[in-house]
């Protein structure tokens, strides 16, 4: 091959290549591509399941998804998630928020929308639209944010578990140590949520140990 003569342009010769390494090379390639797009579906198909059955826990599928975006909205608006849990929680500068994530709390009125809260401190949940409920009296109806915050210190277990009827709903279940239950349940990001929240409580109670 012919070049002009140039003190920035230098030939360099190739050396021929193995055909058997170049198979193997392919041929481990597109495993590790294959394995990929094989794991990249799987967490798709979980995320599509997970969202249906979010929207599907609802009394309304409409009413689910127009929350959702509403949420979403408040959270632009807001300025972050962070900033929303420490507005709604009054957390110290100290506490920092690892994880958030939609779903419902299980209530004897039923299911309630919002978002659970996982920070350094504590597991927290808090609708995102305030429910109605009467006044002492029942003289009148008001309007509150159904809450609920477990320090990490008070928390003694967090269990999945999935319906024997229904596979596709599934839970979780948070035990404090005076032993009040609460249920989660809707997870938009389910396996992330059981993760973490177990990460949590383990790494906590090894530190007290």
């Amino acid at each position: 091959m012919q070049t002009e003569a140039s003190p920035y342009a230098t030939p360099s010769p190739v050396q021929p290549a193995s055909s058997k390494g170049t198979k193997e090379t392919v041929k481990n390639a597109l495993s590790q591509w294959g394995r990929k797009v094989g794991e990249a579906t799987r967490k798709a198909e979980d995320l599509s399941r997970n969202t249906w059955q979010h929207l599907r826990t609802a009394p309304s599928i409409a009413e689910a998804a127009v929350g959702r975006i509403a949420q979403g909205t408040k959270v632009l608006a807001e300025g972050g998630r962070d900033r929303i849990f420490r507005q709604a929680f009054s957390a110290p500068p100290d506490e920092q928020l690892r994880k958030s994530y939609a779903c419902y709390l299980s209530t004897a009125a039923g299911p309630v929308m919002g978002i659970l809260y996982l920070s350094t401190a504590r597991v927290a949940f808090c609708s995102d639209s305030p429910l109605s409920y009467e006044a002492a009296g029942g003289d009148r109806t008001e309007w509150s944010y159904y809450k609920v915050a477990i320090p990490l210190h008070r928390l003694r277990a967090a269990s999945a578990s999935a319906s024997k009827l229904n596979p596709a709903e599934k839970f979780i279940q948070l035990v404090s140590v005076d032993k009040h239950e609460f249920w989660f349940l809707g997870f938009v990001n389910y396996d992330s949520a059981v993760a973490h929240l177990q990460e949590a409580l383990s790494g906590f109670h090894n530190l007290q140990a």
